[in-house]
C-alpha cells in the first residue's frame, strides 16, 4: 500500500477542520502497522480513506497496484469486497441474524453460494472459539464473543488487508487482550496486512511499526521493543 500527499478536511457550516495534511506512507504486505493518536486526531478518517468508505480531498492511495482514489462508489465497493476486511469498534452485528448469518451476509449479498459461505463461516467460528455458537443471536453473546464474530466476518472473503478501528474500545482489558491475540494470530498465520487504529500503547508495541497522528501529520515512531 502506498499513500501519497493525502489531505482531508471536514466542513461544518462556516467551520473547516483539516484532519489529515500531506500524509505519506508505504505499508508492506504482511505488515502489522499500529496507528496511534488522541480521539479526533484522524485515525478513523485515515482507515476510512484506505478502505474507500470516504474520499480524500487530494492525494493518492494505491493498493496492490491499483489506485483506488479515482474509482466510482460501485468500483470501490467491489474492490473492498475482494481485498479488504474491516473490524469495527462497535461490532456492527445485525441483531436479528445469528452469528453464522452475520458472518455470511456480505458474501451472500455479493452472490456467493450460500452453502459454501456457511461452511467457511463454521470453520472460522471454530478458529475463533465459537464453534458451538453458530446459531446464537448477538444479544446472547458477550462483547468479546461479538467481536470474535466480527473478526470472522472480516476474514470470510480472505482479504489481503484487514483494517481494525479501535477493535478493543468496547471491551474490558482482559477480553481486549484475548481479542487482539486472536486477531494477530489469524492475520499473521495467513500473511495478511493488518492496519489498526488504537489508543493503546500496549497494543501498539506488538506491531511491526507504529505511526502517530498529530495535527494532521503522520509521524513514524522508533520500532517497538
Amino acid at each position: 500500500m502506498q499513500i501519497r500527499d493525502l489531505y482531508k478536511t471536514y466542513h461544518e457550516g462556516d467551520r473547516s477542520q483539516r484532519v489529515l495534511e500531506g500524509v505519506n506512507l508505504e505499508i508492506a504486505a504482511g505488515e502489522f502497522l499500529a496507528i496511534l493518536g488522541a480521539s479526533g486526531s484522524g485515525k478513523s478518517t485515515l482507515l476510512n480513506l484506505l478502505s474507500g468508505i470516504d474520499s480524500p480531498d487530494s492525494g493518492r492511495i494505491r493498493i496492490d497496484g491499483t489506485d483506488i482514489t479515482p474509482l466510482s462508489d460501485r468500483q470501490l465497493t467491489l474492490f473492498r469486497r475482494d481485498h479488504i476486511g474491516i473490524v469495527f469498534q462497535f461490532f456492527n452485528l445485525i441483531p436479528t441474524l445469528t452469528a453464522r448469518e452475520n458472518i455470511t451476509l456480505p458474501q451472500e449479498l455479493s452472490g456467493a453460494g450460500r452453502r459454501a459461505a456457511e461452511e467457511q463461516a463454521d470453520a472460522l467460528l471454530q478458529q475463533v472459539g465459537l464453534g458451538e455458537r453458530a446459531q446464537t443471536f448477538p444479544d446472547k453473546l458477550s462483547g468479546g464473543e461479538q467481536q470474535r464474530v466480527a473478526i470472522a466476518r472480516a476474514l470470510l472473503h480472505e482479504p489481503k488487508i484487514v483494517l481494525a478501528d479501535e477493535p478493543t474500545g468496547n471491551l474490558d482489558d482482559d477480553t481486549g487482550e484475548a481479542v487482539i491475540a486472536l486477531l494477530l494470530r489469524l492475520t499473521r498465520e495467513a500473511g495478511k496486512t493488518l492496519i489498526m487504529a488504537t489508543h493503546s500503547t500496549e497494543i501498539a508495541r506488538q506491531a511491526d511499526r507504529i505511526c502517530r497522528i498529530h495535527d494532521g501529520a503522520l509521524h513514524l515512531e522508533p520500532p517497538p521493543g
